[in-house]
């Protein structure tokens, strides 16, 4: 019988096995795995296991860190003041209701096959190898170039709550396009000390996870009791220009379903939980409930921040870049420290967010690393982190 060696022994043998190429390309590609391979042979090849420390609160302070980040300063405004107004309260609870439909898709997957995957595992034993190698390309591309950029974000986040240009963090790389010469000090320490943290341990990062979380939550509870207690109830039906239309649904039903599908993006992220399912102390019981729980609870406080900002300012004076800080900069009642404390809250979201996905990430490379589709060195899991710190390191 030919082996794979004999192929090449020569020419002749060469362009045989080029031939069949196509072939052995659709069968892989078309090939499809289960679960019980996925659990077992596959999972196997990462040498050691990853360690089950994670419980249901770890998972929910998981799913709000990587969904409540700096994103919902922008997108809140945006969505008001260009397609719902003051309805963007119902757009927000539309958009959660389909995040936590998407969101039981997940669980019932992250339940019926505990590995680390998530979305790649997912499809590979029900669509086959090219949809998953497609799917799981994409995601490690989205979690590579959105988190250098959240990074920078937070550079900038900081900047401004502190009151100092962030040009003095960045230094110019001589020869490079404009645009491309600069390198955020900043942003570089704290991928590197998160990735750390994560190669560490996967218990002491959702430790983190946790603390930062509590305070980012600390400040939205701020951003929402000050929203409330400085604001007019008249905010929610009048304009700020009586030639603007008025009332609680100024754009109608359909400005309404408008500013659902922008404040989606809002709650991108809970994706990264189900990627943890190999970590879990009891998978059929924690992930329902972290998962589950991340989106209500998230759903609950982006409903109170928009009530809050449609409180705070009729919907036609909204900034759309800065809603919240702009609502409070530059007042002459003594209220413009505000904005800064907003920076500073802001600033936790992200870098609770940038933790996660670089969680996320890595067992996504991992769990890919296992399936041949990369090296397999990056499915390598450190047998006393029990964490894939190949993976980790190479991505962060």
């Amino acid at each position: 019988m030919e082996t794979h060696a004999s192929s090449f022994s020569c020419f002749r043998s060469y362009l045989r096995a080029l031939a069949q190429t196509p072939a052995r390309l659709a069968s892989r590609a078309l090939s499809v795995s289960s679960s019980n391979e996925e659990l077992s042979r596959v999972r196997a090849r990462s040498g050691s296991d990853m360690q089950r420390s994670l419980r249901w609160f770890d998972l929910v302070g998981l799913g709000i860190g990587g969904m409540v980040g700096a994103g919902v300063f922008v997108t809140t405004g945006r969505a008001s003041r260009l397609c719902a107004g003051p309805a963007i309260v119902i757009s927000y609870a539309i958009a959660g209701l389909c995040a936590l439909l998407s969101a039981f898709c997940y669980t019932e997957f992250a339940v019926h096959m505990p590995v680390a995957g998530g979305a790649f595992s997912y499809l590979r034993i029900t669509f086959g190898e090219f949809a998953a190698f497609f799917t799981g390309a994409n995601l490690i591309m989205e979690y590579v170039m959105s988190n250098a950029a959240v990074a920078r974000g937070f550079t900038s986040y900081l900047g401004a709550a502190i009151g100092i240009s962030t040009a003095k963090w960045r230094f110019t790389v001589p020869g490079l396009p404009k645009g491309f010469n600069e390198i955020d000090l900043v942003a570089v320490a704290v991928v590197l000390i998160l990735t750390l943290i994560i190669c560490y341990s996967t218990r002491e990062s959702s430790v983190v996870n946790m603390i930062l979380t509590a305070l980012h939550i600390l400040f939205i509870a701020f951003v929402i009791f000050m929203g409330f207690w400085r604001g007019d109830w008249n905010n929610f039906t009048r304009p700020g220009n009586p030639h603007n239309p008025s009332g609680f649904f100024p754009y109608g039903p359909s400005g309404v379903f408008d500013g659902a599908a922008m404040v989606y993006l809002s709650y991108i992220g809970y994706d990264a939980v189900s990627t943890m399912a190999e970590e879990v102390r009891n998978p059929v019981k924690d992930i329902p409930i972290g998962v589950s729980g991340s989106v209500i609870v998230v759903t609950v406080l982006y409903c109170l921040m928009a009530a809050s900002m449609s409180k705070l300012l009729p919907y036609d004076m909204i900034d759309v870049e800065a809603p919240f800080s702009a609502a409070f900069s530059g007042r002459s009642d003594g209220w413009a420290w505000v904005s800064r404390v907003i920076g500073v809250g802001a600033s936790f979201g992200i870098m609770t967010s940038l933790l996660v996905a670089m969680l996320g990430q890595a067992r996504y490379m991992c769990v890919i690393g296992r399936s041949s589709v990369v090296p397999a060195w990056f499915a390598r899991v450190h047998s006393k982190t029990s964490t894939p710190v190949n993976a980790s390191a190479f991505l962060g």
